[in-house]
């Protein structure tokens, strides 16, 4: 058992049990955090996101501004292990260029845990995250929107971005003393057949004080890119490399 956490030393950390959760390790360093505050004041922190393949390694994602100019906007990055104690070197997943001005945040990692990290077919990934277009907006004008990317082959190389939800302002999200907010974390999962599922907040306009905030789906799964599909690599330099599919809208619904 691994579990990857947000540590108050400025890092993710992660600790794991080899005997069922009878007893646990000392916390083992995934990667300090390097987190730009989205300018819009949305209520977020650099929360991981992880789960496992089926031949049980770890991956971890997180918001991250290490790999933009002067740290100005966050990207999607993530690390993976076998063991949890031993941790690859960050990558920045590829959805969109650096020094594009976007602003990534909230991730919600899948990966299927039928899917082995071998043979070279990899783990497939599936990702849910909330984003700024502009990341230089205030909470007037900051647009909120929702995407998803994934990999077929444990985070090598990534789909081009589905957009799956928004523009939401600010305004029309719940407001909290942290901040307007959606969660703090959201969720992907894969649901055996091969696809993924996600279920996240829009908040839609309003009026007056009672708010218009639902909890929304794709109203079809959402498919792993195929190897050709997935051309963005994923980079620890911070590059992407290729181009990807063009983009496709998702209808929702609540549930």
């Amino acid at each position: 058992m691994i579990v990857p956490f947000e540590s108050l030393k400025g890092k993710i950390g992660a600790f794991r049990s080899t005997d069922g959760g009878a007893t646990w390790s000392k916390e083992f360093s995934v990667s300090k955090i390097r987190f730009h505050p989205n300018s819009g004041g949305l209520r977020t922190s650099p929360l991981p996101s992880a789960e496992i393949d089926a031949d049980g390694n770890v991956y971890v994602a997180w918001e991250d501004c290490r790999f933009e100019p002067k740290c100005t906007a966050n990207d999607i990055v993530f690390s993976t292990s076998g063991d949890g104690v031993n941790w690859s070197a960050v990558q920045r997943i590829p959805i969109d260029t650096v020094g594009s001005g976007v602003d990534h945040f909230i991730p919600g990692l899948a990966v299927d845990p039928a899917t082995p990290a071998t043979p070279a077919s990899g783990a497939h990934l599936a990702l849910t995250y909330y984003f700024y277009p502009n990341g230089a907006c205030t909470v007037a004008t900051c647009r909120l929107d929702v995407g998803f990317v994934s990999s077929p082959n444990g985070g090598a190389t990534w789909s081009a971005s589905t957009p799956l939800a928004g523009p939401m302002s600010l305004t029309d999200i719940a407001a909290t003393s942290q901040g307007p907010m959606v969660g703090d974390y959201i969720s992907t999962s894969f649901n055996g057949t091969g696809t993924a599922a996600t279920v996240f907040p829009i908040g839609k306009p309003h009026a007056g004080s009672v708010f218009d905030e639902g909890m929304w789906a794709p109203t079809t799964p959402l498919p792993v890119a195929s190897a050709a599909q997935a051309t963005r690599h994923a980079s620890s330099a911070g590059t992407a490399r290729g181009r990807g599919v063009g983009a496709a809208h998702h209808a929702i619904r609540r549930r």
